[in-house]
């Protein structure tokens, strides 16, 4: 069984890349810094990150595959999924071995299941695109707080920056502890030492927020509310079209 051990970052699994065909070998398990390996085992070989290689990896990829097929990848890496970094270490190593693109090629079970994860990390972006809700600081920094299933958070930036274009704002993964602030001419990715009340319940304290926001909210409960058709409630396609997990980030379901 021949394993490798890389830094579980995306440049790491491309750098993976070089290596299965410098070395000639392609890797039955793939492990992060401090995982044991598996019981039987022909040796651990250590992945070297480097720059240069993953470029090299890329440039290969861009040869074979197309942007959209090129996205596809990303997406697969942000959904976080167990053991996905070896279904995407196969998919591209088909690619470039191919005689002719892979990405349309759906009986390949490897190439069906990159689109599938696909589908659902970029449902999981619609949605939180969908139900992101700022909140108003003291400050004028608007403030949002999710918890999406898989890592979007950097998806959904672009569309930010352009609808947001003249306010400064802070969105924050409250699960994977970091978030992207505007400043109104950049956007930065930031983390925080110390994780104040709200960077852990995803809600401004009255002491940090704008004195105008409380009564924003309730207009929003209240338009929420009236607009609703009682006679024709569906519980059960509320919850499809806007997932229970959500609900806890959005005033109008507090």
């Amino acid at each position: 069984m021949t394993v490798f051990r890389y830094d579980k970052t995306f440049e790491g699994l491309l750098s993976a890349l070089f290596d299965v065909y410098r070395l000639k070998r392609f890797p039955d398990a793939l492990l992060g810094p401090g995982e044991p390996p598996p019981l039987f085992h022909d040796g651990v070989i250590e992945v070297g990150t480097t720059r240069e290689r993953a470029d090299r990896a890329w440039r290969g990829l861009e040869r074979k595959l197309s942007p959209s097929a090129l996205a596809c990848l990303t997406y697969g890496w942000l959904s976080e999924l167990p053991h996905v970094d070896l279904l995407l270490l196969r998919y591209m190593k088909k690619a470039i071995d191919a005689p002719s693109s892979i990405e349309l090629d759906f009986g390949d079970p490897v190439v069906l299941e990159v689109s599938n994860i696909w589908k659902k990390v970029n449902s999981e972006r619609h949605k939180a695109m969908q139900f992101l809700r700022f909140q108003k600081a003291a400050d004028g920094t608007y403030f949002a707080a999710m918890r999406p299933l898989y890592n979007v958070l950097s998806l959904i930036v672009p569309h930010l920056r352009d609808r947001f274009a003249d306010q400064r704002w802070l969105v924050y993964d409250v699960k994977r502890e970091y978030g992207y602030y505007h400043d109104l001419s950049s956007v930065a990715e930031v983390r925080f030492e110390e994780k104040e009340k709200h960077l852990l319940s995803g809600f401004l304290g009255d002491d940090l927020m704008a004195k105008d926001e409380k009564l924003f909210q309730q207009l929003w409960k209240t338009y929420f509310n009236s607009t609703c058709i009682r006679e024709r409630l569906n519980p059960r396609l509320h919850r499809q079209n806007m997932p229970a997990r959500f609900w806890k980030y959005l005033p109008e379901k507090r």
